[in-house]
């Protein structure tokens, strides 16, 4: 009997001591950065020109890489899950390339593919448009590398909606293009909701792909996280430490902000209404 009261315990203390490693890992280097910041630094970064400057720079530029990529990256998915394509598997593999990219590489790669002497560098400089070391370099960089977070969580959102309400919606009128609006844009809206979440903070806090394809300049190109490397490569230890606490206090922020944005919406989301309301406003 005792031995097997320790066969049960022993699974028990041996996952709750990884989960308490696990735990303080993540946890331990967040709070070493605030308790190398005082509240009353903190508040002075809030006022450096060069931490405004970059968050200014991190919030405009991410956020156009999300919109651009819920634009593109929506319809894209809906189709992927929704229809059997030829080569479905090849296409979402190539679009989570970027995933297991380093940074790095996706920098060199989109500056040697739109540089000025990169494949399309001279069908652009043709008309007068030059990319690197500018803001459209910083969001096409922000954009390649969180793509596939929001694209991954589309396609499995829209995968788990019933095709019978999609089916339903047909055979009321709706066309493709009105089931998709309707039916599975709202269906999936909570899946949708969260991969946007995770590619706006991937794109918060991308920093190799951007130093190679736009560079550093503070005002135009330096996010938060370039700013925090500045800083830091600048000798400024707490500088860097400070910038750093103003982005986890942003991300914090970001994920608090979501979270209750979705728990709102779930609590709205009832199956009456999206088997009536969603059919019945997808055939008119």
């Amino acid at each position: 009997m005792r031995t097997g009261r320790r066969g049960n315990v022993l699974p028990g203390v041996a996952a709750g001591v990884a989960a308490a490693l696990l735990i303080g890992f993540v946890l331990l280097p967040v709070l070493a950065i605030f308790l190398r910041v005082s509240p009353g630094r903190l508040v002075t970064a809030l006022h450096s020109r060069v931490a405004l400057d970059a968050l200014g720079v991190s919030v405009k530029t991410s956020l156009i890489a999300v919109a651009l990529i819920l634009v593109v990256g929506t319809p894209t998915a809906y189709v992927l899950a929704t229809t059997n394509l030829r080569g479905r598997g090849l296409v979402l593999s190539l679009l989570e390339l970027p995933l297991v990219l380093p940074p790095a590489v996706a920098g060199i790669g989109l500056f040697a593919a739109f540089g000025r002497f990169g494949l399309l560098g001279g069908a652009l400089r043709a008309v007068g448009v030059e990319i690197p070391f500018t803001q459209i370099a910083v969001v096409m960089a922000l954009a390649f590398v969180a793509s596939p977070f929001y694209v991954r969580q589309a396609h499995a959102a829209f995968a788990a909606v019933d095709p019978e309400l999609l089916g339903a919606a047909r055979t009321l009128g709706a066309g493709p293009g009105r089931a998709f609006w309707r039916v599975g844009v709202p269906v999936a809206r909570q899946g949708l909701s969260a991969g946007a979440t995770l590619a706006w903070a991937r794109a918060l806090g991308e920093f190799g792909a951007t130093i190679m394809f736009a560079g550093s300049l503070q005002g135009r190109t330096q996010t938060l996280p370039l700013a925090i490397y500045g800083e830091f490569s600048g000798g400024d230890l707490r500088g860097a430490l400070a910038i750093a606490a103003l982005l986890v206090v942003v991300s914090a922020g970001l994920l608090v902000g979501v979270r209750a944005m979705l728990r709102t919406g779930r609590a709205a989301l009832e199956p009456r209404w999206i088997r009536s309301s969603t059919l019945t406003s997808a055939s008119r």
